[in-house]
């Protein structure tokens, strides 16, 4: 078990010290970033340890909590994605890999429908789907601004915005699922999760950490994979962008033309 007291303070301060010089050693450009996050997750996590019980004691706390889960994981990773709203979308992407996945844990018993257990696997499997739909996202909107001549020919053979878009876009899920792949390659050889460690430092054994483990492992590659699928196709269809349409976009699309995707608009120098 982790003590709480003053090594755990200097531990956390010299490991923050660590990512920040490495940052600015490197010039990589987060140092401040890391920072912040570091001290961000100190004090959510010390809110959330002050509260949890109290949310877990009750099914409509338990239930409100999961939903903020998911307006948080949504509203970070549409930041991540572009600043325009349709970049909320997201959320119906990581709402669709975080649902069967609970479902089938929850629904099979392998997780107790208890309050302490379920918020947990949510935070997991939602944190997870966030992360691969941010990925996902942001690597189709690259792929886009980069191999736009790819796009544009596309729609001159005759093939429609959805489709020439998702020419582009599609290596992007693969690319967006390799952690997550490789991780559950590797687990027990090369890394060892939270979970398992948690089981272990709970008093569990080592068998019941791994099935643990595996659970989480499986089931986040299951919501991942949702997740990334649908955060393409809203890429390919353009309801997630980089920028809003112009009038000439929007007057494009009602006179039936193929629209330049609004993303991918050249600037006029003069």
């Amino acid at each position: 078990m982790i003590g709480i007291g003053w090594p755990l303070a200097v531990a956390l301060v010299a490991l923050v010290a660590v990512a920040v010089g490495a940052s600015l050693l490197g010039h990589v450009g987060t140092a401040r970033q890391s920072a912040v996050a570091a001290v961000r997750a100190v004090l959510q996590l010390g809110v959330v340890s002050l509260v949890i019980l109290a949310v877990v004691r009750s099914w409509w706390t338990t239930a409100a909590f999961m939903l903020l889960m998911l307006g948080v994981a949504t509203w970070t990773s549409a930041r991540r994605l572009t600043p325009d709203r349709g970049g909320l979308a997201v959320g119906a992407a990581i709402l669709a890999g975080a649902l069967p996945v609970l479902a089938v844990v929850l629904g099979s018993g392998a997780v107790p429908l208890t309050g302490i257990a379920v918020v947990p696997i949510t935070g997991i499997v939602v944190g997870g789907a966030m992360s691969a739909a941010s990925l996902a996202g942001r690597r189709a909107l690259d792929g886009l601004a980069t191999r736009h001549g790819e796009y544009e020919a596309a729609l001159s053979l005759g093939f429609g915005v959805r489709d020439a878009a998702m020419i582009v876009v599609r290596p992007s899920g693969a690319e967006a699922l390799v952690p997550a792949l490789d991780q559950t390659r590797t687990v027990g050889l090369v890394t060892l999760p939270g979970a398992f460690v948690g089981v272990l430092l709970g008093g569990g054994s080592p068998v019941a950490a791994g099935a643990a483990q595996v659970l989480v492992l499986v089931g986040l590659l299951a919501a991942e994979t949702i997740a990334v699928v649908v955060t393409v196709e809203l890429v390919a269809r353009d309801v997630i962008r980089r920028v809003r349409p112009t009038t000439a976009d929007r007057r494009g699309r009602r006179r039936g033309s193929h629209p330049r995707r609004p993303g991918l608009r050249r600037r006029v120098t003069r």
